[in-house]
């Protein structure tokens, strides 16, 4: 896997990928062609959701629906469903766990051992975000980290690195994201097809590919 970054390029060869999700949904809409390149080209891709947004959910949705939605979408990506984790944290709630969450992933440091990790940006101003980041960060402090893209959660995006993707990898970006049926209800513009291809094209002139995902740097290790 080659990852471009806007001032040298740096190519990091991932044999185990941990995805960090504050909810369900947003790995597949931060880096979901991502998660497709690397789960095609061999990678160990394991992807832990820490909410899955239970109070968010309209009344006459069974409490379990994005739970079950994110266990359809992402191996439409290539994950196994063993590599899939969904936790019972309260949406927007986080905070009040931070120590529970910080030995989780202690804990998945010790078993997964990945060699990168993508979490949300430092950026995100989304309070449950924020503490992914904040203990992600702690955990995964000598790791190679990267904070992925939900621009309707920021003010500013700092896009450093690239991963150059093709319309396929976007076709099951989308393809994942369409399991989500009770998003989709709510006609939110994010969880449109020309908004992330539209997105991944801008992406892609920047890396000088058919389409890409940005990412911010937070650590390298080569």
């Amino acid at each position: 896997m080659t990852i471009a970054h806007s001032r040298v390029d740096n190519h990091v060869n991932s044999q185990r990928l941990l995805v960090l999700a504050p909810h369900t949904d947003d790995a597949e809409l931060g880096c979901g062609g991502s998660i497709a390149r690397f789960a095609e080209e061999g990678t160990a891709v394991h992807v832990v959701a820490f909410s899955s947004a239970e109070d968010s959910l309209p009344a006459h949705l069974p409490s379990d629906t994005l739970k079950v939605e994110y266990l359809e979408a992402m191996p439409r990506l290539g994950v196994p469903r063993e590599n899939l984790t969904v936790h019972g944290f309260q949406v927007r709630r986080l905070s009040y766990h931070r120590q529970e969450i910080l030995e989780e992933l202690v804990r998945l440091k010790r078993v997964i051992d990945p060699d990168l990790v993508f979490m949300p940006s430092g950026h995100d101003v989304h309070q449950d975000h924020q503490v992914i980041h904040a203990e992600g960060l702690r955990a995964f402090k000598d790791v190679s980290l990267l904070g992925y893209e939900l621009p309707w959660n920021h003010i500013t995006f700092s896009a450093q690195a690239f991963v150059r993707l093709e319309a396929r990898h976007i076709e099951l970006k989308w393809n994942a994201l369409q399991a989500y049926r009770s998003q989709l209800d709510l006609g939110r513009p994010y969880f449109e097809k020309a908004f992330l291809e539209g997105l991944a094209r801008v992406r892609g002139v920047q890396a000088k590919s058919p389409y890409a995902e940005a990412f911010e740097v937070l650590h390298i290790r080569i």
